[in-house]
């Protein structure tokens, strides 16, 4: 791996100068203009692809094994071979950032929306379709205005619309603004939120969007960031791509880096040739824990994925690494945590979200989060009972359910962690809430005990 530098940018991005496949133009000010995209090679990948037939499009990208980055992590080549000959058909861009800690899809929104748009334009066309729906999040004025912005030049200089540069493909992007709700950040819930409905998600099978999407048609929804790798990929071609990166997690991927460490922001680096140790402590990197503290935990993907300790820090930045030791590196948002961090508080913190977000479909997320989140406050206030520990953990296992009884469950590690998470629920935001909690008793049990046995509601939230 090359050798990096730090230099600090604005708007929370880092440039530590190794490879640039999304971030290249993040070093300048004038990033989002057209200009400056097609001074620095903008559009250059979507002529290309217009060049060529949508069946050798869909090759290099399934060939180039693009892994989604919204979360799950799944090849957005054979993602998109899922599509059944029908038409109409749709893509959907998924801006809903929102999960607890990530923010690098705001990055890439704000700093380079021409990037973005030329990305919608090659998977259409590799899909065979001429509509696309990009949905931003509510709370993201900044990209909603920038990525209007660049819209409106792109279609004016006949990049996007009616016979693209002269030729005779015509798509059309779509940008929706949505109204700040996590639970659409689901693709499902997310479609039901464009067709003017309440953002819920939808019962998977039948509803796969590939198979019955938006308006009941087939449907891709791809996150912001997988359709920003798309111009560089047909620009350079895959065998280049795959030179970055791991063999199973080729190229690179933003990561936001939020918490306890010196200098956090929003880094590129490549898939699995960095470990958790290197971007904490590096010198090009965040370049150490706060104060010279020491590390307490850190969770790995967004708010909902099981916590990681000391013992996890070589693990490698690839799912291949982190899956099997029970965890995800899902949204690209590393929340660090040193060791003044009070556990049950920072438990609370990520439980009360998911509950607050909740959209109440399925009882028992609308219901177990809400005893979650009470439970937890409760400790805090000093009132807490010997039994709610265990209650805190039968409550989880009844949301997600655990491979152990909660009584026979191993005091230390994160083998207890139902991880991939069964579900009694259809989306996976109630199982989200499980994860910190058997996360911290687990590790930290003597803190919940702690604050139980105080005497004064003072000192149990000290």
């Amino acid at each position: 791996m090359a050798t990096n530098t730090y230099v600090p940018h604005a708007a929370g991005y880092v440039d530590n100068e190794g490879v640039k496949i999304v971030s290249s133009r993040f070093q300048y000010e004038d990033s989002y203009t057209l200009e400056r995209s097609l001074s620095t090679g903008g559009y250059e990948g979507m002529k290309k692809t217009l060049r060529m037939q949508p069946a050798e499009v869909a090759a290099v990208v399934k060939d180039a094994v693009l892994l989604g980055r919204g979360g799950a992590g799944f090849p957005a080549g054979v993602k998109w071979g899922f599509m059944p000959p029908v038409w109409p058909r749709y893509l959907v861009v998924n801006g809903d950032e929102s999960e607890p800690g990530t923010y690098k899809d705001r990055l890439l929104m704000e700093r380079d929306p021409h990037q973005l748009i030329e990305g919608c334009i090659i998977a259409c066309f590799a899909l065979g379709l001429n509509t696309c729906f990009l949905y931003v999040r509510g709370e993201m004025p900044v990209a909603q205005e920038r990525i209007a912005e660049a819209l409106n030049d792109a279609y004016a200089a006949g990049l996007v619309g009616k016979n693209i540069d002269g030729t005779d493909v015509s798509i059309d992007i779509v940008l929706h603004w949505g109204a700040g709700a996590y639970i659409v950040g689901e693709e499902t819930a997310l479609i039901e939120s464009l067709e003017g409905n309440r953002g819920m998600p939808r019962l998977k099978p039948p509803f796969f969007p590939a198979a019955k999407g938006l308006y009941m048609k087939p449907t891709i929804v791809n996150n912001v960031e997988t359709l920003a790798n798309l111009p560089w990929i047909i620009t350079n071609g895959a065998a280049n791509f795959k030179e970055y990166g791991s063999e199973k997690s080729p190229g690179t991927r933003l990561l936001a880096i939020s918490g306890h460490v010196k200098r956090p922001g929003v880094y590129e680096v490549e898939q699995g040739r960095v470990s958790f140790r290197e971007l904490f402590y590096g010198h090009n990197f965040c370049g150490g824990i706060k104060d010279d503290n020491d590390l307490k935990m850190f969770i790995p993907g967004g708010g909902s994925a099981p916590w990681f300790f000391e013992e996890q820090l070589d693990l490698l930045l690839e799912a291949g690494d982190v899956g099997p030791a029970g965890s995800m590196l899902g949204s690209g948002a590393i929340v660090v945590m040193d060791h003044t961090t009070d556990a049950v508080k920072a438990c609370l913190r990520v439980v009360r979200f998911f509950a607050r977000e909740s959209c109440g479909k399925c009882t028992p997320c609308r219901e177990g989060t809400s005893w979650e989140e009470k439970i937890l406050q409760r400790i805090l206030d000093g009132h807490g009972r010997p039994e709610d520990i265990d209650l805190l953990l039968e409550v989880g296992a009844n949301i997600s359910p655990s491979p152990y009884p909660v009584a026979a469950a191993p005091e230390s590690g994160l083998e207890a962690v139902p991880f991939p998470p069964k579900q009694t629920t259809i989306c996976p935001l109630g199982p989200s809430s499980v994860a910190p909690i058997t996360s911290a008793i687990r590790r930290f049990r003597p803190e919940f005990e702690a604050k139980i046995a105080a005497v004064s509601p003072v000192g149990a939230g000290a």
